[in-house]
Order: C-alpha cells, then sequence, then structure tokens
C-alpha cells in the first residue's frame, strides 16, 4: 500500500482479540503461510534484541525486526517485554506493541497492541505443529497435559480445540496450586473432558499423549529421559524446560535452527553437550514440505523460539480486518512535517 498523505493508526488490545477470537483456523492458516515463506526464503528475519537489565536478571524487553513478503506483504518490529515478576501482581508477565511500515515508502502506518497477537501466534504455531506432526506420525493424542498454565497456556488451549483437537483427558501442573486451580476453572468453562491437577511433575508427563510446556522457566528442570518413555508430542514452547539428556533422546523439530540454537534454550543446550546439531532432525516447514517423517516410535519434541515473521503476518491479518470494518482509529497529524522544504 501507498500512502500519498501517510497516516497512522493505533490498534487496541480489544480491537485485536475481536479480530482473533473464534477465527482460530483462519490464524493458524496465516501463520502456516507465513512458516512457508519463510521456509522458501520470501522472509527477513533477524537476531532478536534482548534488553536486560543488571539490577533485574530476569526481566527483559526484547526486540524483533522483520519482514515479510508474498501476501503478507510488509515489514515491522514487536516490541515485547518479559517481567515474570507480573504474575505475583496478578497480571500476565509479557507486555507488548507491534509496529507494521509500508513496504512501499517505509512509513509506519500502525501501532497494535501485541501481547495478543504475540499469544495468537504462539499458540497457533503450536497448534499448526500439533496437527502436521500428529497427522505424520498416526497417532490422535486423547490426553493433553499442561505444564505451565499462564496465558500462553489459555491460548495453546484455545488454538487447539479451534483446530479440532478432541482429547479425553486434561491434565494440569504448575508450581502453585491455585493458578493450576484457576486454569482448571478455565478449562471447565471451555467444556474440556475430565480435568486433573497433578501435584508432582512425572505423573502429568506419564499420563500425556500431548505435553504443552508453557513456563517461565529458565533453566531446564526436567531432567529424566524416562519419562518420555511412552513416546508423547511435545510441544516445548517455553524453550528452557527439558534437559540436554532429554533433547538428545527424543527426535527433535524446531522452526528456525539458526534462531532456536542461541540463548541457552535446551536444544542450544544440547549442542553444546553433543558438540553438533545432528539431533535436529528439521524445521517445521521441512514438516509441512514432507521433508522429514516423525516417528511414532520416539518422543517429538517440537520447539519453537518464535519468528517475528509471523507476528507480521498476524499483525497485518488484524489490521485489515479492523480496517475493512472501517474501526481504524487514526491518529491526526502524526506525521506533521512532509515538505521537503518547509
Amino acid at each position: 500500500m501507498i500512502f500519498k498523505n501517510p497516516h497512522f493508526s493505533v490498534i487496541s488490545g480489544a480491537q485485536v482479540h475481536a479480530a482473533i477470537k473464534g477465527n482460530e483456523e483462519k490464524v493458524i492458516a496465516i501463520v502456516e503461510k507465513a512458516y512457508r515463506l519463510h521456509g522458501d526464503g520470501q522472509t527477513v528475519n533477524p537476531d532478536s534484541y534482548f534488553l536486560r537489565f543488571p539490577d533485574r536478571p530476569s526481566s527483559r524487553i526484547i526486540a524483533l525486526p522483520a519482514s515479510a513478503g508474498g501476501d503478507v506483504d510488509v515489514h515491522g518490529i514487536k516490541w515485547i517485554s518479559s517481567f515474570p515478576e507480573n504474575v505475583g501482581r496478578g497480571v500476565p508477565r509479557a507486555s507488548a506493541v507491534l509496529i507494521l511500515n509500508d513496504t512501499e515508502t517505509g512509513y509506519p502506518f500502525a501501532c497494535l497492541e501485541s501481547s495478543i497477537i504475540s499469544a495468537a501466534r504462539t499458540a497457533a504455531s503450536a497448534a499448526l505443529a500439533a496437527r502436521e506432526l500428529s497427522e505424520r506420525r498416526g497417532v490422535v493424542p486423547r490426553r493433553v497435559g499442561f505444564f505451565g498454565v499462564g496465558l500462553i497456556a489459555r491460548y495453546i488451549h484455545a488454538f487447539l480445540v479451534g483446530s479440532g483437537l478432541e482429547c479425553d483427558e486434561i491434565g494440569v501442573h504448575d508450581l502453585s496450586r491455585e493458578h493450576a486451580e484457576g486454569f482448571r476453572g478455565y478449562l471447565g468453562g471451555a467444556g474440556s473432558g475430565e480435568i486433573s491437577i497433578h501435584e508432582q511433575p512425572e505423573p502429568l508427563i506419564r499420563n500425556s499423549d500431548l505435553v504443552v510446556f508453557a513456563t517461565v522457566a529458565g533453566e531446564p528442570h526436567v531432567t529424566d529421559p524416562t519419562w518420555f518413555e511412552h513416546n508423547p508430542l511435545v510441544l516445548h514452547i517455553s524453550l528452557r524446560d527439558l534437559s540436554p539428556e532429554v533433547i538428545l533422546s527424543s527426535y527433535n523439530v524446531v522452526d528456525d535452527i539458526e534462531h532456536c540454537l542461541k540463548a541457552n534454550t535446551s536444544p542450544h543446550l544440547a549442542e553444546q553437550k553433543a558438540g553438533n546439531r545432528g539431533f535436529v532432525a528439521g524445521t517445521l516447514h521441512d514438516v509441512l514440505a514432507g521433508d522429514i517423517q516423525p516417528p511414532a516410535s520416539q518422543p517429538v519434541i517440537f520447539s519453537p523460539f518464535g519468528l517475528g515473521v509471523l507476528d507480521l503476518a498476524v499483525g497485518r491479518y488484524v489490521y485489515d480486518q479492523v480496517a475493512a470494518e472501517d474501526q481504524l482509529i487514526i491518529i491526526p497529524d502524526f506525521f506533521h512535517d512532509l515538505k521537503r522544504y518547509g
């Protein structure tokens, strides 16, 4: 899109939520398209930049610049903070904005509340991986275990259901019994099947065909590969829960090898231990293209680092939805001095 007179819009969280809720299948399709664009070399996705604080080592703010071609056709950057102490305050740990830039002029044309976009693209990626990996393994998960029960877990559940997953049992484990109870209440309200809280992590994992890790862990805390001897599918969304031993004894799929094997993620630690990357079977794009075949006879772990191009794709979808409904909130005179010589 080319603006003769560039304008700038702000899209609120409420508008983002309205565009995404009930449209999980559409968002999953958008994320799949973004993965295919990325695998086909039609994206630019530089390394994320981490702003850290010496006096608050657990907190960070991350910049994810990216560019997507094809039908997405937009550039931009997500600016997302992660302050784990927020959980104790009763609010989500993450908050974010997404800036979209016009392809032709480079002008930013929208700022979107992006914690919902970030959660939705993460959940859509997880649901896409669960669907594709399960189909190719020939194993339909009937028992799902959630390890960590924050906002991301809630969105993943919604997108798993939205993608057509039907399960008989859902297990829940969290360090906070209060949070686990709250998540069980949410699941009950969402019409899920039998729900049980596990005080210890081992029974949760052993009793699940599909395990979702959505914690704020900074280092591995699940270390015994025998917990996975029943060969579950694992959505390792939080990236730092599993020890190198668990990773190295499993079949591993990532979203992007270069991005995922850094910053002391579990796959990065496994690389350091093994001295090579041979334990990574391939990427989700390889799965979509049919280039790799995940087995049913081994634990399969999907570890997505999270690509900025996914945020752009979902953000562009939200922008287009809001614009089509003539609900854009345009900031008058945001770009003021537009004459080159005054």
